[in-house]
């Protein structure tokens, strides 16, 4: 019983966690004269990432590394196959000029040299850690300033951006951003609480828990961030926050933790099979973005991805359980 009223409380938290991130995130990006989809992918990247960092440091500190990878990974196959299919089920996804230029080549060679790491060095070490967080400082530096050189549109007129600078001031955005913070990372304790509870049941192994129950879950603040902002018809936020947390996740989780704990790969199963389906969700939302249906997700591709992800699922803990 307190599993179940711990995954539904999780679930709470989470969307009124992600509403008021959103709120605050858009104000914030007007006030800033910076895009939306920036901000997505800085601050609420980061802060819907925040759940990935903390059950993975934790996982690290106690020498659970295979749940610190395993999280990294698998969030990363549930935002793109999981998130971001539901989102374009529903909602048309549209897909930004500086997300092709800039947003997802580099998170495609992020996602590269994450595997290069693993194969050839078997772990994640502290100066590995190090060029990771250094790395992700330069891209949001440089991101912030060419949208605040550039003042890029957002998805309001002129003369409502004055009336919004006029009636929200910069502290109540910043404190809608720091209780939705707040809201994102208890909702998703309670919701890993109550799923760990139910999964170790079925008594699976700590990688299969990390890449399904743990990756869900603490990819939920994702899904709630982003299926608010659809609402809100804010997709440049949708998908600047999905492409942001991927980012962050294998520089800043990963990151930051290797400069507490080395990440060594104890599982190799989490590189021949997790890591490859990664990098070949992210071939496939690149041609989705370059090749198919150009500047847009479609309802159909994302279909496919939400099929990918429950096959994914079901093989991961058949499998096992096999």
């Amino acid at each position: 019983m307190m599993p179940t009223i711990f995954f539904l409380l999780g679930l709470l938290l989470l969307y009124l966690g992600g509403e008021a991130l959103v709120k605050g995130s858009v104000s914030l990006a007007l006030r800033l004269r910076i895009s939306t989809l920036v901000l997505g992918m800085t601050v609420v990247s980061f802060a819907t990432s925040a759940p990935e960092l903390l059950v993975s440091l934790e996982a690290a500190l106690k020498g659970y590394t295979d749940i610190t990878l395993g999280n990294v990974i698998g969030s990363n196959i549930a935002n793109i196959a999981l998130v971001l299919g539901l989102a374009a089920v529903l909602f048309r996804m549209n897909i930004s000029l500086q997300t092709k230029k800039i947003s997802f080549p580099f998170l495609f060679l992020s996602s590269i040299f994450f595997g290069v790491i693993l194969y050839f060095c078997n772990g994640i070490s502290f100066w590995i850690g190090v060029t990771f967080v250094i790395s992700l400082v330069i891209f949001s530096t440089l991101l912030i300033r060419k949208s605040r050189q550039e003042n890029l549109q957002i998805a309001i007129g002129k003369d409502e951006l004055l009336a919004e600078e006029n009636q929200s001031p910069i502290y109540k955005s910043i404190s809608f951003i720091i209780v939705g913070i707040i809201l994102l990372k208890f909702g998703a304790d309670y919701f890993i609480d109550g799923a760990i509870v139910l999964a170790k049941v079925f008594s699976v192994s700590n990688r299969v828990i990390a890449v399904t129950v743990i990756a869900i879950g603490t990819s939920i603040p994702e899904l709630a961030t982003t299926v608010i902002a659809a609402l809100k018809k804010e997709e440049s936020l949708a998908v600047g926050n999905l492409i942001g947390s991927n980012i962050f996740n294998i520089l800043a989780v990963l990151g930051l933790t290797a400069l507490i704990k080395d990440i060594p790969l104890l599982d190799e199963q989490l590189f021949r099979t997790d890591y490859l389906l990664m990098m070949g969700l992210t071939i496939f939302l690149g041609g989705v973005i370059y090749l198919f249906s150009k500047n847009k997700i479609s309802r159909i591709e994302g279909v496919i991805l939400l099929v990918f992800y429950i096959v994914y699922i079901i093989y991961t803990i058949s499998f096992h359980m096999a």
